[in-house]
């Protein structure tokens, strides 16, 4: 036991004296700059953080008020999405009953290849 407190006083006694050469080596007066400096940012730093803070708040209110708008529209959009597919889809058919009933109906070659698709076939996206 004895031994271990002479160890610790050793190396108390060996860090004060580390730490007394050490401010030998550095001016007074470049400590008190360097706590300036310190002060300074730190300063700034906790401005910073009360700014990204109040942006933080800010951003979420927002949100909050427009992300029922979003998914509302979200929800209209896949309707409509879902009402056109059904359109098409039925159109498509008409167009096929009328190119096969009436073959000279549409003269046109870039429209015939137009009705001519398969009417389930999905409308592209």
């Amino acid at each position: 036991m004895e031994e271990t407190e002479k160890e610790i006083e050793s190396m108390r006694a060996a860090s004060e004296e580390v730490s007394r050469q050490f401010k030998t080596l550095i001016d007074a007066n470049d400590l008190d700059s360097l706590k300036h400096l310190q002060l300074l940012i730190l300063g700034r730093l906790q401005d910073s953080n009360a700014v990204l803070s109040h942006f933080n708040e800010y951003s979420e209110h927002c949100f909050a008020e427009v992300s029922s708008d979003f998914s509302r529209n979200a929800r209209m959009l896949k309707s409509m999405k879902s009402d056109l597919d059904y359109i098409f889809q039925k159109l498509r058919s008409m167009k096929a009953k009328i190119m096969a009933t009436y073959p000279d109906a549409f003269p046109d070659e870039s429209t015939r290849e137009v009705f001519d698709q398969r009417p389930d076939l999905e409308v592209p996206q």
